[in-house]
């Protein structure tokens, strides 16, 4: 038997408390002066998802209940508050309790009020009442909301640390992940560097930690099938350079394009020279169309040589060189250099990866670690 919608009018008794502490909190958030018009609706609309979620666990279990529970308050919502509080955004706060629910924001005072932990409160953002630390809620609702639409809990708390630590924009976030960058980035990593992903971010402490693959370079405007040369690539890589450094990753300062040194009355160019200033030292790029030879290898060895020996002082870490490559052979390049070199080859590609393809790839990758790793 089909039931006929309730009007929103027509709330129970334990609905219109529902509503009323909503309500309530709406209109205190409303009136403080906090940290910023963002951050007050990040933790008002995670207290609407906690208010509803624990309504919800107090009894109404039936069918359908929480859908029509969200419209109702929707409708009442929104008759009163005006936009904001659209159906889908009421069902956003109480996912979004849900997926973050150990950040506890609600203290009691010393009058043994409830209060929002909105910088008002005797403990900031971030704690919790017995004065146990908590990650604090740093981006925008919008943010929010696609970070929402991370399945692993791992990966998503990856994005949200690299937002706040870089200060991405949502587009910055969206091409972030669109392009992969967790699943390039713990593809070089172990399992424990994997973990540190999700706790702690993309931290760079030595050379192999800048590297990913591949770099993805959809942001220049090339075509895969369009033919332009390397000086193509290294001016549309110039006019982009923002987009580029933020490509491949912290710390980087561009320094020039085709750096020039001399020895034996003969000159060499190396295409871009980066410094990094996280692990205090050069970066030199040099830029291939086609598959790596290991002539490519042998000419980066020669610049990073020079550039340790004539370059660097002796306070900075070794020079890192890069060949950035539209195909390279690893086999090739395990037999080219030398065990500890820090020379490395990279691919890229002129549009976005498929996120598909690099799961499957980072499960084939963890499933060969867990083989190889010794019985305990």
């Amino acid at each position: 038997m089909t039931k006929t919608p309730r009007a929103a009018s027509a709330l129970t008794d334990p609905e219109s408390a529902l509503f009323a502490s909503i309500r309530t909190l709406i209109e205190s958030a409303r009136s403080t002066v906090a940290r910023g018009v963002d951050l007050v609706q990040v933790h008002t609309h995670f207290e609407i998802g906690r208010h509803i979620v624990e309504f919800e666990q107090q009894g109404e279990q039936r069918a359908g209940y929480g859908n029509a529970l969200l419209s109702l308050l929707s409708e009442r919502l929104t008759a009163e508050f005006g936009k904001g509080f659209g159906r889908s955004n009421i069902a956003y706060c109480r996912s979004f309790y849900l997926a973050y629910r150990e950040r506890v924001l609600i203290v009691q005072t010393a009058s043994g009020q409830s209060s929002l932990a909105l910088g008002t409160a005797p403990f900031q953002i971030g704690q919790t009442a017995s004065g146990q630390s908590e990650r604090p809620f740093t981006l925008s609702w919008s943010h929010y909301v696609f970070l929402l639409g991370i399945k692993h809990a791992e990966e998503r708390s990856f994005y949200e640390i690299e937002s706040t630590q870089q200060q991405w924009t949502l587009r910055d976030l969206k091409r972030q992940f669109q392009s992969g960058l967790y699943e390039r980035l713990a593809l070089s990593r172990d399992q424990d560097g994997i973990r540190q992903l999700a706790q702690q971010g993309h931290t760079v402490s030595r050379a192999s930690d800048l590297l990913k693959e591949p770099l993805v370079l959809e942001f220049l405007g090339l075509s895969e099938q369009a033919r332009f040369s390397e000086s193509d690539l290294e001016a549309a890589i110039i006019s982009q350079i923002e987009r580029f450094l933020l490509e491949l990753g912290k710390g980087f300062l561009f320094e020039a394009r085709q750096k020039r040194f001399t020895f034996d009355d003969e000159h060499f160019f190396v295409d871009l020279v980066f410094y990094n200033r996280l692990l205090h030292c050069y970066v030199l790029i040099d830029l291939k169309l086609g598959k790596l030879t290991h002539q490519d290898l042998g000419q980066m060895q020669m610049y990073v040589n020079y550039f340790d020996r004539h370059v660097k002082t002796d306070t900075e870490a070794a020079t890192v060189g890069i060949v950035l490559c539209k195909k390279k052979h690893e086999a090739l390049v395990e037999i080219t250099l030398p065990q500890g070199a820090n020379i490395h080859a990279r691919e890229y590609q002129l549009y976005l990866p498929s996120k598909e393809e690099l799961q499957q790839k980072l499960a084939e990758w963890a499933d060969i670690e867990t083989k190889q790793a010794p019985a305990a």
